[in-house]
């Protein structure tokens, strides 16, 4: 929800790694800005009827919250001729209506499908757990993700915590963060 300008300023100080949390929003920024040198990732809820446009955009797609949806993305990835697509499987710990990802009890059935997809790429595991002022508040969240990576994806990457509360996110081991937030302040 920034503007090229400041994505142009953040590449001048070798940012090199963008997150957008909608297809539409990222579309002209990434046919402006190029993909040489920048890595584009969707890191908001996908729809599927924004996957195909999504599989063509981004080289990471943090939220993938369903085995049907993990499908579509492989056919797509044949359709369209792309080779590789690394992927993270969004999970739902807190079980919050307002946010997307695959409950505990489904990632296994989702984790296994990622495995045998020839073009999808499974890099890790991603997590928004529940706001609260306090940051610490959100450990537990981050300490059970890194024990179900560590149980069904030895050595993934750990995709959580934002600016609220990556410190508490790395410190539970987490290796990508999301910090828009703290970077660029508040979305315009």
């Amino acid at each position: 929800m920034h503007p090229v300008e400041t994505l142009r300023k953040a590449m001048a100080a070798d940012a090199s790694v963008f997150g957008e949390n909608k297809v539409q929003e990222a579309e002209s920024k990434v046919l402006e800005i190029g993909r040489d040198g920048v890595e584009w990732h969707l890191i908001g809820h996908l729809q599927s009827n924004k996957a195909r446009k999504a599989v063509q955009l981004f080289d990471v797609i943090q939220s993938v919250d369903s085995v049907e949806l993990a499908e579509r993305l492989e056919r797509i990835c044949i359709e369209v001729g792309r080779d590789k697509l690394s992927v993270f499987a969004q999970v739902d710990l807190a079980g919050e209506v307002t946010k997307s990802g695959i409950a505990e009890s489904e990632l296994p059935s989702l984790v296994a499908y990622l495995k045998t997809c020839q073009h999808l790429q499974l890099k890790g595991l991603m997590l928004l757990p529940p706001f609260f002022d306090d940051p610490d508040a959100t450990r537990p969240y981050f300490k059970r993700l890194r024990e179900i990576r560590d149980e069904i994806l030895p050595g993934g990457e750990l995709s959580m915590g934002m600016s609220h509360d990556f410190e508490v996110a790395i410190e539970e081991g987490a290796t990508v963060v999301r910090v828009g937030t703290a970077i660029f302040g508040e979305r315009m």
